[in-house]
């Protein structure tokens, strides 16, 4: 499970296959990889079992290839539905090469709620392993036995593994809402769950090649590259939650007021005439942002649009016109001596470059843009280098 930076437009990820309460469900383009590895690892050893299944056997892999995409399908879905019922905007489903994600903007989330979103997963493939085994037992046919069994082992295997406390996986994020809860603060359990999970990498890589050898064997060369590919995927994870919380921590002692522009407003029935002089008005470096008959903002006023119109033509032009419009949920609550953590969550959920401030009145107050915030941070950095 994954938070999501990605913008809602940014391109599809694979293969729609489905929606599950308007969320896009995708088969990845890498997913094929790991269906090919299942059969070509697991269709020999059937064969070899049962001879009499022939070329049948890789048939038989690639229907467990097929029901172990159903239950990371399931896992993912879970963690989409719950996601969504706390009040996360979730953006897609995804089964890849990795096992699978869910793509969702977490800027609103607590720790209560991300606790709830992280346990969801396993407890789908809990039950699905609880059903597969409860009914294991009255299933005729050697086959079919054979893929029910399989299919609750790997549920079962897939729920407990992916409850081990460390970033990148569900338990990672448990350890990081309970840090998060004691300490009040997300970078703490971000850096904490990342460590955590750099221990895990260790005794997990441990486990496979240590094992072998405690009972006296050598681990074959197909347990060594699985076991280096798990632990690099676990450790590439551990070592982004790390560098994310350390980031957030240094983002954490910026205050929106130090990096915010003089922002001003028009209402869209403002003309291009009004625009201008509104431009002409303002102080160097003033953004104008238009609002709706509401009081929404909707978007940023375009320079060069605005120039590129005839002077005697201004009159006549709304400035809904001459604007960008920018997407809903684009503006945030906070006071000027917050810091900019939740401005920055905004832009990367959004994908966008400006994020117009509104105070506790209900008036924007000005607005930070992408390279005022990076200019920031770069400063923050080198302060603390």
């Amino acid at each position: 499970m994954a938070a999501s930076t990605e913008h809602p437009t940014s391109p599809a990820p694979g293969w729609r296959l489905a929606t599950i309460g308007g969320v896009p469900v995708y088969i990845g383009r890498s997913w094929p990889i790991i269906a090919l590895i299942i059969v070509t690892t697991f269709g020999p050893g059937i064969a070899s079992s049962r001879p009499y299944l022939g070329f049948g056997a890789y048939g038989v892999a690639a229907a467990y290839a097929v029901l172990l995409l159903v239950s990371v399908l399931a896992h993912e879905a879970a963690h989409a539905v719950v996601a969504t019922r706390v009040g996360y905007r979730v953006n897609r489903v995804v089964a890849d090469l990795w096992g699978g994600h869910t793509a969702y903007n977490s800027s609103n989330a607590r720790p209560g709620a991300s606790a709830l979103v992280a346990v969801a997963g396993p407890a789908a493939n809990a039950l699905l392993a609880l059903i597969g085994w409860l009914a294991a037992p009255h299933i005729e046919g050697d086959i079919t036995h054979m893929l029910v069994g399989a299919i609750w082992f790997t549920n079962a295997f897939v729920a407990g593994f992916n409850l081990l406390p460390g970033l990148p996986l569900d338990g990672g994020f448990l350890v990081d809402s309970l840090v998060w809860r004691i300490t009040g603060k997300r970078e703490s359990g971000l850096i904490a769950a990342g460590w955590c999970g750099r221990v895990v990498t260790v005794l997990v890589v441990l486990w496979f090649l240590g094992l072998p050898f405690l009972n006296g064997q050598r681990p074959d060369l197909f347990s060594a590259v699985w076991a280096l590919f798990i632990g690099g995927f676990l450790w590439v994870g551990a070592t982004n939650a790390i560098r994310s919380g350390r980031g957030s921590r240094l983002m954490a002692g910026i205050r929106i007021d130090s990096v915010w522009r003089r922002a001003a407003v028009l209402p869209s029935r403002a003309s291009a005439a009004q625009a201008m002089s509104l431009r002409a008005d303002a102080p160097g470096g003033t953004v104008v942002i238009v609002e709706d008959d509401w009081r929404n903002a909707i978007g940023l006023l375009d320079d060069e649009a605005l120039g590129a119109i005839p002077e005697p033509a201004l009159g006549s032009v709304l400035v809904t016109s001459v604007m960008r419009q920018q997407p809903a949920g684009w503006v945030v609550d906070a006071t000027p001596d917050q810091s900019i953590v939740q401005v920055v969550m905004a832009m990367q959920s959004l994908g966008i470059g400006a994020v117009p401030v509104r105070g506790p009145d209900g008036q924007i107050r000005g607005i930070v843009l992408a390279g005022d915030l990076e200019a920031a941070v770069s400063r923050a950095t080198s302060r603390r280098t």
